[in-house]
């Protein structure tokens, strides 16, 4: 009789802890060679001046546990007391799990969410990218090493020229392929919170028209619209289409 009751007391959890309420989440996390310590789930302050911390936990044996409720996704930072850096995420309502590389911190792991699973692939890409770029340039020194130091000794204008003229397309092609794949990210993921930050930014690059900013923000999910980024961008898009055309000398 007690292992039956054990069972359903079990299954009972279980069954909580897999059926949040809307908008609740919980956020458990493994920290490697940190024993114990303090976690602060931080956001970023009204007044855009720093972050701020809206909950504190502790560590115990390696992992934390931080629950509560959010009203929509929203970028949060995991601070870890006395590590540098922090962990962005997405919070939102969900099962949230982070495997923190308390070392590399950009390395940390963040499942459970769409948003989040999708936060830590793109960040994945990126960095694969900046690899890329760092390899390219790296072997461009090699190569010329001789040649940039005889610039350092000599302050020879012609051959700093010349080494320049070959530097700048490897930069040119490395922020390309880092545009391309930030830019396109919305239109192949009309669901990830991700996307909308990114059609944020990309309000504020001339290189895309109101229109074209309009017609990836109808792409985008509902919900999506619904969070102040993306109430923000239907805001900034209206005001631009309210607009007279300039007329063309």
């Amino acid at each position: 009789m007690k292992k039956i009751i054990l069972l359903v007391a079990v299954a009972l959890v279980s069954f909580a802890c897999n059926n949040l309420a809307e908008g609740e989440y919980i956020i458990t996390g493994n920290i490697k060679g940190m024993k114990t310590g303090l976690i602060y789930l931080e956001k970023q302050s009204p007044m855009g001046m720093g972050a701020m911390a809206i909950d504190t936990v502790k560590i115990e044996d390696g992992k934390f546990e931080i629950k509560g409720k959010t009203t929509e996704p929203e970028i949060h930072y995991i601070q870890i007391d006395k590590v540098d850096g922090k962990i962005p995420l997405v919070l939102e309502g969900g099962k949230i799990n982070i495997e923190v590389d308390k070392d590399t911190l950009f390395k940390s792991k963040i499942t459970g969410t769409y948003s989040n699973e999708e936060f830590t692939k793109f960040n994945e890409e990126s960095n694969k990218l900046q690899k890329k770029m760092q390899s390219k340039m790296k072997a461009f020194e090699t190569k010329n090493k001789a040649l940039i130091e005889e610039v350092q000794k000599t302050r020879d204008t012609a051959i700093a020229n010349k080494l320049r003229a070959e530097y700048e397309p490897l930069q040119k092609e490395a922020q390309k392929n880092m545009e391309d794949y930030t830019f396109e990210y919305p239109k192949t993921h009309p669901k990830s919170f991700i996307s909308v930050l990114i059609l944020q930014v990309m309000m504020n690059n001339p290189k895309f028209t109101p229109k074209e900013i309009e017609d990836i923000y109808n792409s985008l999910d509902e919900s999506l619209k619904k969070t102040k980024p993306g109430k923000s961008i239907k805001e900034n898009v209206d005001a631009l289409k309210k607009k007279p055309a300039t007329s063309q000398p």
